[in-house]
């Protein structure tokens, strides 16, 4: 999917066109008013934290729904945009999501901002219309679906089992270790299963330390590694683990940051292993 913070009908229409094309679906957000609805906050805008108000709903967003290309019309004056790239930019939980911005070609100082800001092409509003389709294709990211399927068909290496173990026995900390070298030992797509398990880990570890802005960010982060997985991968029980996950999110978010004491770690599952 493309996520396009344009508001102009002619080149919203003129997107939607080159995408379908490409076999793409095409969102839109024309204003923060498009936005879900986002606890205020009065915090001072720190990039890379768990945010709130506007700010964090863009993020929660964006890590739930995963576009794969992001394309900001720097005329679109309804958006912070110079503020939202350099976020996205900024935070673990979206800055792997390509950004594509366009403008005008006289506007010299609005395109060097957008590129300070962080995004990865900048080009001016005649070549993006000539060249949509192309550029689209140059930046849009797709997870292989089939690479993913196959290296999940292959077993666990013994460090991930090493690293399963751990957190099953609550050894958050020293579970993210192992899974961390098991990771770095693949070569394959199916690598991203021990990241997701060792992330999880971590938000858990967050929770029991009382950080309740490290967890909230690490569930964030967490989406764009498991939700690409198949339900079941080298043996695990993604499904499971996916929505055990999403299940100690929801209670995170509900009970907010003073009330992360009522959080009992009994409610953290286990990784189940399924095996033939």
């Amino acid at each position: 999917m493309i996520l396009a913070f344009v508001s102009n009908l002619f080149f919203l229409t003129r997107i939607e066109n080159a995408a379908d094309g490409l076999g793409i679906k095409v969102s839109t957000i024309e204003s923060p008013a498009d936005l879900p609805p986002h606890s205020p906050s009065t915090d001072p805008y720190r990039p890379g934290e768990a945010l709130t108000g506007t700010d964090g709903a863009l993020i929660r967003k964006l890590s739930i729904d995963r576009p794969g290309l992001l394309l900001f019309d720097l005329n679109n004056h309804a958006v912070p945009w110079q503020r939202w790239i350099a976020l996205l930019k900024s935070s673990a939980a979206t800055r792997r999501i390509p950004i594509l911005a366009f403008g005008s070609h006289m506007e010299v100082e609005t395109m060097t901002a957008a590129r300070d800001a962080g995004a990865d092409e900048v080009v001016a509003r005649s070549r993006f219309t000539s060249e949509l389709p192309n550029l689209l294709r140059k930046h849009l990211v797709r997870p292989d679906e089939t690479a993913i399927a196959e290296a999940c068909e292959e077993p666990l290496s013994e460090l991930a089992r090493e690293g399963i173990a751990l957190f099953n026995a609550g050894e958050y900390f020293e579970s993210h270790e192992r899974l961390e070298d098991a990771w770095n030992e693949d070569a394959t797509a199916g690598k991203e299963l021990y990241r997701a398990i060792l992330q999880i880990a971590v938000a858990y570890l967050q929770i029991e330390r009382r950080n309740y802005r490290g967890a909230v960010k690490m569930f964030l982060r967490v989406r764009q590694w498991i939700d690409p997985l198949p339900d079941r991968c080298r043996g695990v029980d993604v499904a499971d683990l996916r929505a055990n996950a999403l299940k100690i999110e929801a209670k995170l978010l509900a009970v907010g940051e003073g009330g992360i004491e009522e959080l009992v770690t009994r409610s953290f599952r286990p990784v189940r292993i399924l095996e033939d």
